[in-house]
């Protein structure tokens, strides 16, 4: 067979760039040679696309001229081409795809927009669809999708942001007297914790409101879980999805913040969580149902939250494209039950064209008959 060729997407203009690095380094390594040709494609922090050997180390490097193994490169929405154009000095050339596998975290990569461009250029790729991404990235529409199926979720609040500049202190009396304290606050498009705020009192209400305001158009205000564990689940498959087994993270820091992920590395990851079976079966059903809930395909981490204090379980979010490092918590859930990385890679792409290939088979045209209500006798 001839190998297929998938172009692995890295990088992006979100705060998770240098994530989706070691996501897509780890990624590029664990796919088979004998069965794909990997073309990596790296988006900087400028939205600008490069591909070639060197595209990864420029991106590392963030700056300077580009060395002569990276070259610039675009996807055009074409669905007669299928193919990355690659530029260079003597014209361009182009490179057919068979699959996209994107491992860019956050903004313009988990939202819907890069599946947007996938889409109109008529190629498979990993990880949910257009509005599952979308809405899996507002956490504010995917709280309200999650709690009017039934799904327990905290209760919360959101604002826009120029309200909140123009009304921080107004906002905060509200939020406190309907949900009152702790609380969290979080800009509700972004993702690894940045700009989230964790407030005991009016005054850091105040102060992080107006912090989350700098990184989103809408602020999510939500009522903190009594002395919460962090509890994750794994999500695979398309119509038909399975869940892993549940996971813990211990986080280093009062919560799993940016530090707590990526810098101190002091966080602690327990495969499996130490559950009752019945919670880690109800664990499992939730996060299936919750995939559901919000359309989602190929892959996503679902993350809950459970009370030390009453044993409440809540649905904290849900990411469509999870740190995917050979650490990271979904790869490790799911070879605990028996999916190594590398055949994990070959599931998700087994998924993507399987989701392509009955999307092609649908009619896209439709000729009106003039007899379409007419019966007979």
């Amino acid at each position: 067979m001839k190998p297929k060729t998938i172009a692995v997407l890295f990088g992006g203009r979100s705060g998770e760039h240098e994530v989706s690095l070691v996501s897509a380094e780890s990624v590029m390594k664990a796919l088979d040679p004998t069965r794909h040709t990997v073309v990596p494609v790296g988006v900087d922090k400028e939205g600008r696309w490069w591909t070639g050997p060197g595209a990864m180390a420029y991106l590392r490097r963030g700056e300077g001229e580009a060395p002569a193994d990276c070259r610039p490169c675009l996807l055009p929405p074409d669905p007669t081409r299928r193919s990355l154009i690659v530029f260079s000095d003597d014209g361009s050339e182009e490179i057919p795809i068979d699959v996209v596998f994107p491992v860019i975290h956050g903004t313009f990569g988990e939202d819907g927009t890069m599946q947007g461009l996938f889409e109109l250029a008529d190629l498979p790729y990993v990880g949910a669809g257009v509005a599952g991404s979308a809405v899996a990235m507002d956490k504010v529409l995917q709280k309200r999708l999650h709690r009017d199926a039934g799904l327990p979720v905290p209760a919360f609040l959101h604002y826009y942001s120029t309200a909140i500049r123009e009304r921080a202190e107004e906002i905060a009396a509200e939020v406190e007297a309907a949900l009152g304290m702790p609380l969290f606050i979080k800009p509700p498009n972004l993702g690894s914790s940045v700009g989230i705020s964790k407030a005991r009192n009016r005054e850091e209400l105040v102060a992080a409101l107006r912090h989350a305001a700098l990184f989103d158009r809408k602020v999510l205000v939500e009522r903190a879980v009594p002395e919460a564990r962090e509890i994750e689940v794994a999500v695979l498959g398309n119509q038909d999805p399975v869940a892993s087994i549940p996971g813990e993270v211990v986080p280093s820091n009062d919560f799993y913040d940016y530090d707590a992920k990526y810098v101190d590395n002091a966080s602690a990851l327990h495969i499996p969580a130490d559950l009752p079976d019945a919670l880690a079966d109800r664990v499992r059903a939730l996060a299936v149902k919750a995939f559901r809930t919000l359309d989602c395909e190929g892959m996503a981490r679902v993350d809950f939250l459970l009370s030390r204090v009453d044993g409440s379980l809540f649905i904290n979010e849900i990411n469509t494209i999870p740190g995917f490092t050979s650490i990271s918590m979904y790869p490790k859930l799911f070879a605990a039950v028996g999916i190594p990385y590398a055949e994990l890679l070959e599931r998700l792409i087994a998924l993507a064209e399987r989701r392509h290939a009955e999307q092609r088979a649908l009619l896209r045209s439709y000729t009106p008959k003039t007899d379409w209500h007419r019966r007979d006798g």
